[in-house]
């Protein structure tokens, strides 16, 4: 399973080795016989007759050679990815809470605050990192991830709600929430086909954002300012709702790879890799959220 993230890439659920499975023709009961069965051609755990996850227990009875088998535990469920989320996604709040308690952010602690911030930010950065490039998911780098990146969070909002408007830390969230909400409810109801296109959309798209974030960001240190002023004023409104709707584009990969995981029967240490896309994601798009409202109110 891959992260849908613009930086992390993970192996995805599809029958041609493309990504999560998109464009695949779901079988219908009593349709394709075995030499046609998506999950028994494409699984990519199921290589040979030997392989333990060649049974996917979530198809349809008939397409599982013609017989009934017995469903296998060790597979991925949606209360799997629920738990890891949760689990990471609670030690992103209680860090942030915890930094926003510890790390007074008065102007005579102000540097200091803002240095532990940047370097657990670099950290959360480089567990991410070694994670993207390990083969199967680590609960500690993943955990790890998620408290040091708390810890940036929790500075960076303690700042922004005294020195910029207060309040808009609880607006945030409830915008984070509100587009995860919404993501999710427009999947579920197909209003969203993911597809190849979709994805390449958005990848282009990301890395077309990323790009020129790092180009106004490295402006903004050798020219002082805001660099070319894509975080500020009109074009900072712009481009904060440009990030935001391409996190809730992630947020609806996230939901198709997780599903695509389901489906194939991955096994259930997946479900920390998808946790972990996920809460990429929210991160994202807080960040965005927070940016965009500050600067509204800002401008108020």
């Amino acid at each position: 399973m891959r992260s849908s993230n613009p930086v992390f890439s993970r192996r995805g659920f599809s029958r041609d080795a493309g990504y999560a499975g998109f464009n695949a023709q779901q079988p219908q009961a009593g349709g394709p016989a075995v030499g046609t069965n998506p999950y028994a051609t494409g699984n990519p755990y199921a290589q040979d007759a030997a392989n333990p996850y060649a049974t996917n227990p979530y198809a349809p009875q008939d397409t599982q050679l013609g017989a009934p088998q017995q469903a296998r535990g060790n597979v991925m469920t949606i209360d799997d990815v629920v738990s890891r989320t949760a689990m990471t996604l609670g030690t992103v709040v209680l860090t942030a809470v915890l930094s926003w308690l510890l790390l007074p952010v008065d102007p005579a602690n102000l540097n200091k605050s803002y240095g532990i911030a940047i370097g657990a930010g670099l950290v959360a950065m480089v567990l991410s990192l070694v994670q993207s490039f390990k083969r199967k998911p680590s609960p500690a780098l993943i955990l790890g991830y998620a408290a040091f990146e708390g810890v940036f969070l929790g500075v960076i909002s303690a700042a922004v709600s005294t020195y910029i408007a207060d309040g808009v830390v609880i607006q945030a969230v409830l915008g984070t929430m509100a587009v995860f909400a919404g993501v999710l409810i427009a999947y579920k109801m197909g209003w969203i086909r993911v597809t190849r296109r979709f994805y390449g959309f958005v990848m282009a798209a990301a890395m077309g954002f990323v790009i020129l974030m790092a180009v106004n960001l490295l402006f903004s240190i050798f020219g002082g300012g805001d660099g070319l002023g894509f975080r500020s004023g009109g074009l900072g409104i712009v481009f904060g709702i440009v990030g935001i709707i391409l996190g809730a584009c992630f947020l609806a990969l996230d939901f198709k790879q997780v599903e695509d995981g389901v489906t194939y029967g991955a096994p259930r240490e997946e479900a920390w890799l998808a946790a972990f896309g996920l809460t990429m994601t929210l991160v994202w798009i807080y960040l965005e959220m927070l940016r965009l409202l500050s600067i509204l109110q800002g401008d108020d």
